[in-house]
């Protein structure tokens, strides 16, 4: 084949660089290609022809592989328009075949792209929803329960969600994305107001709080001249103390340890005294072991007067000796009513053995009872039936009470 006649089954290059195409049952001119051989002639349009089936074999894999993006339908379009007559030379009939089925395969492409961005869109704009509905409800938590420094951590945590949702996620609708926003600003702007509301309502209780409780601590203080028998002027200061509101744990602790200071003079003054007090006790337990130690020999008597005497001498000197420490107490009056006893019950065991009046009151019964028989005894000569019956049982019962007065 002479460079004149170069051809092949898809076109043909005259000599004079003129390139033709086969196109269906037509041949049409492609293009001239003067400064060349008619072989590279045939090799340019060719290698046009191969750029345009390179695009499509493209368009195809993007489409495959599901990278392709929504653009593909304006991409295939454009490759339609370009194979409708392209200056290429090639089986453009298997070329536009390809092309018509990748247009059907884009807009299904392109239509799939669209459902799942609307439905990531769907997805997103719920997610964010959700942060801002949690935003909300810890907003809108009641301010005598609020737990502020863990709310306004999870405050925190919902905006770096939010940040990270906003970067990682796809764009929402300008109005959808502003609408959302603005009730997370709100709900994030409403706990901040109320946080700064509640704290500074804190600082003035504070600051209250402390200024009554110095008042008080200025009263105790002034106390401490009185010693210990300020104690229960103390004491009501210590109630109206706890009457009042607590300050913040440092500033009450602070008051605190001052009040208790001034308190502490005060116990330490009754501590002096009840160290006085405890040895002058002391010394008087040791006295009224040694007196009962003495009156034990009372124990002895058998004569009512006698021990009656030795007793009372024995009080009069119990009382003159004073209080003994109170641990001690039980054990000292108890020996002390161990010797009363004795007295009471030798007084007791005198009167029983001299009074006249439990033997005359014995036969002051005896005698009634002594009648009483006589009268049933001369009224059952003449009774019957159960009148008979009830007057034998009277008769019974009192005849035993005679036998046990006799």
């Amino acid at each position: 084949m002479t460079e004149e006649t170069i051809q092949n089954e898809f076109g043909r290059v005259d000599a004079d660089g003129t390139v033709y195409v086969k196109d269906g049952d037509t041949e049409r001119a492609v293009g001239q290609f003067s400064d060349g051989s008619p072989a590279e002639a045939m090799a340019f349009y060719t290698r046009r022809f191969e750029d345009l089936m390179g695009q499509v074999t493209l368009a195809e894999a993007r489409i495959s592989q599901g990278t392709a993006g929504v653009q593909v339908v304006q991409t295939v379009a454009k490759l339609a328009e370009q194979v409708k007559e392209p200056a290429a030379v090639g089986n453009l009939a298997a070329l536009r075949d390809r092309v018509a089925a990748l247009e059907t395969r884009a807009a299904e492409f392109a239509a799939a792209q669209k459902a799942q961005k609307e439905a990531a869109k769907a997805q997103a704009a719920a997610e964010r929803e959700a942060i801002v509905v949690a935003a909300e409800e810890l907003a809108a938590q009641p301010h005598d329960k609020i737990r502020w420094k863990d709310t306004g951590k999870a405050f925190e945590d919902l905006f770096a969600q939010w940040q990270h949702h906003q970067r990682t996620t796809v764009q929402l609708p300008k109005t959808q994305a502003d609408a959302l926003w603005k009730r997370f600003r709100n709900a994030r702007q409403g706990f901040e107001q109320a946080r700064r509301r509640y704290f500074a309502q804190i600082d003035a209780t504070n600051k209250e709080v402390k200024a009554g409780k110095e008042r008080i601590i200025a009263r105790a203080e002034e106390l401490a001249a009185q010693g210990a028998a300020a104690i229960p002027s103390y004491r009501q200061l210590l109630d109206e103390w706890k009457a009042m509101p607590r300050a913040n744990r440092k500033i009450e602790d602070s008051l605190w340890e001052r009040f208790k200071a001034a308190g502490d003079v005060l116990y330490s003054a009754r501590a002096a005294e009840m160290a006085v007090v405890d040895g002058e006790q002391s010394e008087n337990l040791v006295r009224k072991q040694e007196l009962l130690g003495e009156g034990e020999a009372l124990l002895q008597l058998t004569d009512h007067k006698a021990a009656r005497q030795q007793l009372t001498a024995l009080q009069l000197r119990w009382d003159e000796i004073g209080r003994v420490p109170k641990q001690n107490v039980r054990e000292v009056e108890s020996r002390m009513r161990k010797l009363e006893d004795h007295v009471k019950q030798l007084e007791e065991d005198y009167w029983k053995a001299t009074d006249p009046e439990p033997e005359a009151r014995s036969a002051g019964l005896r005698g009634q009872l002594e009648t009483s028989i006589a009268e049933i005894q001369a009224e059952l000569q003449e009774a019957t039936g159960a009148r008979k019956t009830a007057l034998e049982e009277k008769l019974k019962t009192q005849q035993e009470w005679l036998a046990a007065l006799s």
